[in-house]
């Protein structure tokens, strides 16, 4: 294989507000705009948007590098989820995507789709939007529509390098649609069990003859039941995007995004001894009367792309995202009880209170990056600069009361009947019931600015070692009071003062060997530099938590580098986790000596076996659990250190298949889907104290393709939960209820009609 220093035009970007945004997660051309004297430039992508959504066929993620590295010369664990796997499993949330990626579980509050765990580590950075932080640092509710989605990267272990501070586990990147020079436009209708109802669309394509200036326009509409009772969700996206083409070398794209959803929160299930409590999983402890909550977030986007000449080139990418959530519920009553107290009471009582919270936010981030080719002295680098900066702000209340059980709202979990239908008189009241009032509104700030290198060496075309670093200045904190103003200023002015600076380091070194062109070995080794801790007995900020990654792996690309391949072993551990100073005479002081450590095997693939066989898979063994605490019981036994991390299987895997059969003449057309998801048992939460028990569930499609006149029309079926196993996805990472109060249910049988037209 050899490897020449040729033009690889890569990103659109844009700028917004005065600032330049940046951007290297498409390979795309960078044509002209000069309308009248150059011929039409080259097609944006290698692949068509009819194309994208049809292949499996994976060989890049950006994502691990920030440039164009194929995966097989990328020494990270990295799985992409293409938009054919989404369409194909009719996923409207990305939850469900991310049942096709090994090490990567729902951690999910009050239905909430955008927590997960990453190789057994929670990330409250939750998801990232075309390379940059879209959700809120503060872990408020959010929720992503595949709608407007052109793939998911997933890249496993500490990614600190270049995209901050974060949790060790991993990050999840949403890869957005943009415009394309390929006129391409579908729309599609979707109905099936529990009300379901959605209508999908996308439309893109040249606005001038000289393919100057772009347009694509996608969203979704969704009104829909669920196997819940009183739940519903009402929901509507809106992706509006435009590419300028302004020079030879430079383009400009602006993105716009509108998400609404009308919901009911919903804590789950209770548990009772060491599992779930018996019951129906439709069975609701809200109250049809409870009114509807809302989500709704607003994103603008930009992205710009200058190329200097065919080697070196600038990238600069801005997101500015305004995010609400709104909820109001029946909560469990105290929501977080003592260990060892019952969930359930005698006579099979749940006690309850009516309780609210809101929040309001806004981030700004963006970065700057320049990325280069060069040959020295026999070797080639393919060198990246940059510098990011966020800036996060949240305003937050909350009302009611989580602690006091109000004896009018007891519900009997065997016959709740009686005791739905409360007055809204009350859930109206409770706006006013404010029993934490000097601290029920909080003002959470964060600002972050990091300077990163990286450079990709490659020896004889076979050697390749990847190294780098990342320098973090970060500032964090929260103030509380009776209003926003006073939260606001002691956030600011309180002594001692409650914001946090912390300053580190971020290494990571990889070396891959490609012995053939198909195959290739690769170890790695990576840091990550976590949240703030808080202070110690004598208000000294404690030092951030650390992640640190040891990893090795084999990746292939086999089938005529059709099906990507990567098995990898890693071992991670996590640091300077807060707890209890047994030195001091006070329970609230902490010292940080905590640590957890997570070590498995995994193994993903995606892409396709023939012409006619695409298939997605993964595979996981996982040993994730507490390895040193200081929290002990009145006895003197040790709380969580030795203990399972709750909600990670040791073992679970998918495969999805699909056969578009041409095989037969007859049967041109016609495709068949089969899936397997396997979830061995997790632990309920931190203590041990219940399980979730394991599961297989299995999920199907039939697809039929015909045309009429130019005009390509799918009519497809996709059966979820085929053999209608019951299972229990997750529990509530004690963010809203207590994991003994928040089990959530999977859903049973479920059916999804859809009609799509291509044209």
């Amino acid at each position: 294989m050899s490897r020449s220093i040729s033009p690889r035009r890569t990103g659109v970007g844009a700028l917004l507000l005065g600032l330049i945004p940046s951007s290297a997660f498409a390979q795309e051309s960078l044509p002209t705009i000069d309308i009248g004297s150059v011929p039409p430039p080259a097609p944006r992508s290698s692949i068509s948007p009819a194309e994208a959504a049809r292949s499996y066929v994976v060989r890049g993620a950006s994502t691990a590098t920030k440039t164009d590295t194929p995966i097989l010369e990328t020494p990270a664990s990295v799985q992409v989820v293409p938009q054919a796997v989404i369409s194909d499993q009719k996923v409207t949330r990305i939850e469900e995507a991310l049942e096709n990626v090994s090490g990567v579980r729902p951690n999910q509050s009050i239905g909430s789709g955008t927590d997960f765990l990453i190789r057994g580590f929670g990330n409250n950075r939750k998801i990232f939007r075309n390379g940059l932080l879209a959700t809120s640092p503060s872990s408020y509710r959010n929720e992503f529509d595949s709608g407007n989605i052109e793939r998911i990267e997933v890249l496993k272990g500490p990614a600190a390098l270049l995209f901050g501070r974060m949790e060790p586990g991993g990050l999840v990147n949403v890869v957005t649609k943009r415009p394309s020079d390929a006129p391409y436009h579908s729309i599609e209708q979707r109905f099936g069990s529990y009300d379901h109802f959605r209508t999908v669309w996308d439309s893109t394509g040249p606005i001038d003859q000289n393919n100057a200036l772009l347009y694509r326009f996608s969203g979704a509409y969704e009104n829909s039941g669920s196997f819940r009772d009183f739940q519903h969700i009402d929901r509507i996206l809106l992706n509006p995007s435009v590419t300028a083409r302004l020079t030879p070398d430079t383009e400009l794209t602006v993105d716009f995004e509108y998400f609404t959803q009308d919901y009911l929160a919903d804590f789950g299930l209770p548990s009772l001894g060491d599992r779930p409590a018996p019951l129906p999983i439709s069975r609701s402890f809200g109250d049809p009367n409870d009114p509807r909550d809302n989500m709704h977030k607003f994103y603008v986007a930009s992205e710009l792309t200058h190329r200097f000449d065919e080697n070196w080139t600038f990238r600069n990418r801005f997101l500015a995202s305004y995010l609400h959530t709104n909820d109001q519920f029946l909560n469990p009553a105290p929501v977080f009880p003592p260990l060892g107290a019952l969930t359930i009471q005698p006579g099979g009582v749940v006690r309850r209170n009516i309780f609210g919270q809101a929040s309001d936010s806004e981030v700004y981030s963006t970065n700057f990056d320049l990325s280069g080719k060069f040959d020295l002295m026999g070797t080639h680098h393919d060198t990246l600069v940059g510098f990011d900066y966020l800036n996060a702000s949240t305003a937050a209340n909350t009302w009611g009361n989580f602690n006091t059980p109000n004896p009018a709202f007891d519900i009997n979990v065997y016959f709740p009947w009686p005791s739905y239908g409360i007055p809204r008189a009350l859930f109206d009241a409770a706006v006013y019931d404010r029993k934490s009032i000097a601290r029920d509104h909080s003002v959470f700030q964060e600002e972050q600015k990091g300077v990163y290198f990286q450079d990709h060496i490659t020896l004889w075309d076979k050697l390749h070692i990847i190294g780098g670093g990342r320098y973090d200045w970060s500032e964090v904190g929260r103030g509380r009071g009776p209003t926003f103003e006073a939260a606001q200023a002691n956030l600011v002015y309180a002594v001692p003062t409650v914001l946090r600076w912390d300053e580190a380091f971020s290494p990571r070194v990889g070396v891959l060997y490609q012995a053939v062109p198909w195959a290739s070995v690769y170890g790695s080794w990576t840091n990550s530099f976590g949240s703030n801790n808080g202070v110690d007995a004598n208000n000294r900020p404690l030092p951030p938590q650390k992640g640190e990654q040891f990893e090795i792996g084999v990746k292939t690309e086999l089938f005529n580098s059709r099906l990507t391949t990567t098995l990898a072993f890693y071992d991670l551990t996590k640091t300077n986790l807060p707890t209890p100073d047994l030195s001091t005479p006070d329970p609230n002081d902490s010292i940080p000596i905590g640590k957890q450590r997570s070590k498995g095997l995994e193994l993903d693939t995606v892409g396709k076996i023939s012409d006619s066989l695409s298939a997605i898979g993964a595979f996981t063994f996982m040993d994730a659990r507490v390895i040193k605490d200081n929290n002990f019981n009145a006895q003197g036994i040790p709380l969580y250190q030795g203990r399972r991390l709750p909600n990670v299987p040791r073992y679970s895997g998918s495969l999805w298949l699909k056969w578009d059969v041409e095989e037969f003449v007859e049967l041109d057309g016609v495709s068949f889907g089969f899936g397997a998801y396997v979830v061995g048992n997790r632990q309920g939460d931190r203590t041990s104290s219940f399980q979730l028990p394991g599961y297989v569930r299995f999920d199907a499609l039939a697809a039929y393709r015909w045309n009429v006149g130019s005009t390509k029309v799918t009519a497809q079926l996709n059966i979820r939960n085929l053999t209608n196993t019951k299972y229990y996805e997750s529990t509530d990472p004690e963010s809203n209820v207590d994991p003994r109060y928040g089990i959530y249910p999977g859903a049973p049988f479920s059916a999804i009609g859809s009609i799509k037209f291509d044209f």
